[in-house]
């Protein structure tokens, strides 16, 4: 019996001193399972900080392809401002004026027709066009200078007319209103066709205008038109006055002439004296001429 209970005491004090060996290893375990997670975690990080610096660099590249072409923007639009718009066109004027010779040149030597050939380059209605076009311009050249006050009142007519911009809009409304009106009031009958025309009737005929017709004294323009009209008056006025100024010449200039026989007799001297007097004339008005 003493054996037995001091086997069963040394088999407890086994068990005693094994449990707490797996307490003690239990806890080694962990980090072991434990080293993955780390290991993905700095994959991670690393795999952003390449992207924010592939970003940073396409950002880069971005800021400096912008800051170049705005750059080459700013010369072409530096280098437009310098240049003359007028000498552009003159050269441009002057390149077609040779190209023209030069075709009509190599033209005329191998015994072609100049105008035949250019031709060659238009369809007809195209080259009718232009003909009406020339010779339009040719009796425009022709009607610039004073004819008669008849044919200048017609001048001016048709300036006024191409210059003129009708309200079709308001036309349209105020046609329609007096034709409601007129319609009311009994003096405008409108009937309707068999294939649905409306057609306005006048009855007394007091609607429509004639010789006779004072209607258009109740007309009450707005003041656009009126402030219009005002302006091509004065800009007219401006007009005959500076024509006038250009007749009569320099108004500010010395009035050395009793009257016109004499004046265009003293303009005739200084065309060709002027050259040679300038400098005592110059002395006279300083008052260094001895």
């Amino acid at each position: 019996m003493p054996k037995t209970r001091q086997a069963e005491s040394s088999a407890m004090d086994e068990l005693n001193v094994e449990q707490p060996e797996q307490i003690e290893t239990a806890p080694m375990e962990t980090p072991s399972s434990s080293e993955p997670p780390a290991a993905n975690k700095e994959d991670d990080a690393a795999a952003k900080a390449r992207e924010r610096k592939d970003r940073f660099k396409a950002l880069q590249a971005r800021a400096k392809s912008a800051t170049e072409r705005n750059l080459k923007e700013t010369a072409a639009e530096t280098q437009r401002l310098a240049t003359d718009p007028g000498l552009l066109n003159s050269i441009s004027r002057k390149h077609a004026f040779a190209s023209h010779n030069l075709l009509k040149a190599d033209t005329e030597a191998a015994g072609e027709d100049f105008e035949r050939k250019r031709a060659w380059d238009w369809t007809v209605e195209e080259s009718e066009k232009w003909d009406r076009r020339m010779g339009k311009k040719q009796r425009h050249r022709e009607d610039v200078a004073f004819q008669d006050y008849t044919q200048d009142a017609r001048k001016v007519y048709k300036r006024q007319l191409r210059e003129l911009a009708p309200d079709l809009e308001a036309y349209e409304k105020e046609k329609m209103a007096a034709i409601e009106k007129a319609a009311a009031n009994g003096d405008l009958e409108i009937v309707e066709t068999s294939d649905g025309e409306m057609i306005a009737i006048d009855k007394n005929g007091s609607f429509y205008s004639t010789a006779d017709s004072v209607g258009f004294a109740d007309n009450k323009p707005n003041r656009a038109n009126v402030d219009k009209l005002v302006n091509d008056i004065r800009k007219a006025e401006e007009v005959r006055l500076k024509k006038r100024k250009e007749r009569r010449g320099d108004e500010e200039a010395d009035v050395t002439y009793i009257n016109e026989k004499n004046k265009q007799f003293n303009q005739k001297l200084a065309r060709f004296y002027n050259k040679y007097t300038t400098e005592i004339r110059d002395s006279f008005e300083r008052g260094t001429m001895i």
